[in-house]
């Protein structure tokens, strides 16, 4: 009876076939976690804020699109416009749950300046005392406005 030698080499095709899952895995998923309201940020050349990889706090984000409708990062629907009263109160829910929540504006470059003042006017009557801005980093290379 001859003996059988032991196969020295690495079965590699389950390694491939996990690979491939993972890979249409991530090719579903990777759309549908890019969300929120396009906006067209403003260029400044601002710091960026100091946050805390540790701290699991999300900002709160308001969003002002280019057609002046406000959206609000919080509550059941995230893509639709949020009407004043609802700002107001889920605002105050997040900031009475978390006095720290960072409160910030994410508006387009196109809105009037007096509606994003409107909507700041509506963060402070939810209990934010301070406002941050979103903007894109300045471009070296650009042209200041």
């Amino acid at each position: 009876m001859a003996k059988r030698r032991l196969m020295g080499d690495i079965n590699v095709v389950p390694y491939i076939d996990v690979m491939l899952v993972l890979l249409i895995i991530f090719m579903v998923t990777a759309p549908l976690l890019t969300q929120g309201i396009e906006v067209d940020l403003p260029n400044a050349d601002a710091a960026p804020l100091d946050v805390d990889p540790e701290d699991e706090e999300l900002p709160l984000v308001l969003s002002v699109s280019a057609d002046g409708n406000l959206f609000l990062n919080q509550g059941a629907d995230k893509t639709s416009p949020a009407p004043d009263a609802e700002i107001v109160r889920q605002v105050s829910i997040v900031l009475q749950r978390k006095p720290k929540t960072p409160v910030l504006v994410k508006a387009d470059q196109a809105v009037p300046y007096g509606r994003v003042v409107y909507a700041m006017v509506l963060l402070q009557k939810g209990g934010a005392e301070q406002i941050g801005f979103i903007t894109d980093p300045l471009d070296e290379t650009a042209q200041r406005p």
